[in-house]
C-alpha cells in the first residue's frame, strides 16, 4: 500500500469530521494553544499538513504556517479553507521536500511519522526538520506508544475499538516493527467497507536517538497537549525536541 494511493480523493473528502473526533474543540484547542506558544512568535511548518485540521486554526491565531503534504487531494480540500498566500503548501514527501525560509517550529502530529515505513526514512524526517529550523528551533512530534502489552499471548492482532457499525483492529509484524491499522464499517447486511493504513511503530527511546542523530535534544515529553505527566501507562506522547 503506497501512501499516495491511501490518501486519495475519496479519503480526502471524508477525512474532516468538524466538531467531532480529531476535530473536536477539546482536542484541537489545547494543541493549537501549545503550538502557538512553542512557535514563540516565529514561523511554523507542519509536516503532513493534510486538510489543515491544525494549520488553519493555528494560522487564525496569527502564527504564520506553511506545510508539506504528499497527497494532492488532501491539499485540494485544504484549499477550500485557506489559499496559497495564507497557508503555502509544498506537495512532496515530508522526509525530503523543502519549504523556503526558516522556521522556529516544525510539527508532526496524529502519529504521522509512523507513516514512514523504514527507520532510515524516519531519521531523514528528523534531518529535514532540522534543515528548516533556526538554531534553537523546536520539532514537535505527537505519537502513540506501541500497544504491544495489550496483544493476546502468541497473537499478532488486537481489537482497539468496537462499537455498533464500526470495528478498529491492529495487526503487528514484530520482526519488522510494522503495524497495519484496519478500520471496518458495516451495517445490518453483509456488506462492509475496509480502510487500512500501514505504519512503522517507534518507541520513545528510539525516537530520541533519531533526534540525537539529527542534532536535536529532548526538551520535554508529556502524555498529552495539556502537559499531562508521561508515565509507563501513557498510551501516547507529545515530545518537543530543540535543535542544538
Amino acid at each position: 500500500m503506497r501512501q499516495e494511493d491511501i490518501w486519495d480523493a475519496e479519503t480526502a473528502q471524508q477525512y474532516d469530521t468538524p466538531g467531532t473526533g480529531a476535530f473536536a474543540p477539546e482536542v484541537l484547542e489545547p494543541m493549537v494553544e501549545r503550538l502557538a506558544a512553542l512557535a514563540d512568535g516565529g514561523r511554523a511548518l507542519e509536516f503532513a499538513i493534510g486538510t489543515g485540521r491544525v494549520a488553519v486554526p493555528l494560522a487564525a491565531r496569527g502564527v504564520p504556517v506553511a506545510g508539506i503534504e504528499l497527497s494532492q487531494p488532501m491539499i485540494d480540500v485544504l484549499r477550500a479553507k485557506a489559499d496559497e498566500a495564507t497557508i503555502p503548501v509544498v506537495n512532496g514527501d515530508m522526509a525530503t521536500a523543502r519549504v523556503p525560509g526558516e522556521h522556529t517550529l516544525v510539527f508532526l502530529v496524529f502519529n504521522t511519522i509512523s507513516n514512514l515505513l523504514t527507520q532510515a526514512e524516519q531519521v531523514e524526517c528528523f534531518r529535514n526538520a532540522a534543515r528548516h529550523l533556526v538554531p534553537g528551533g523546536r520539532f514537535v512530534i505527537e505519537l502513540g506508544v506501541p500497544a504491544l502489552r495489550s496483544l493476546p499471548p502468541g497473537q499478532p492482532a488486537r481489537v482497539r475499538h468496537a462499537e455498533p457499525g464500526y470495528l478498529a483492529m491492529e495487526t503487528y509484524d514484530l520482526v519488522r516493527q510494522r503495524m497495519i491499522s484496519h478500520h471496518l464499517r458495516f451495517g445490518d447486511g453483509r456488506e462492509a467497507r475496509l480502510f487500512r493504513t500501514p505504519h512503522r511503530y517507534v518507541w520513545p527511546a528510539e525516537l530520541d536517538l533519531m533526534a540525537q542523530i539529527a542534532g536535536f535534544e529532548l526538551e520535554s515529553r508529556n502524555a498529552d497537549w495539556r502537559a499531562g505527566e508521561f508515565t509507563d501507562e501513557s498510551n501516547s506522547h507529545v515530545s518537543v525536541y530543540r535543535l542544538t
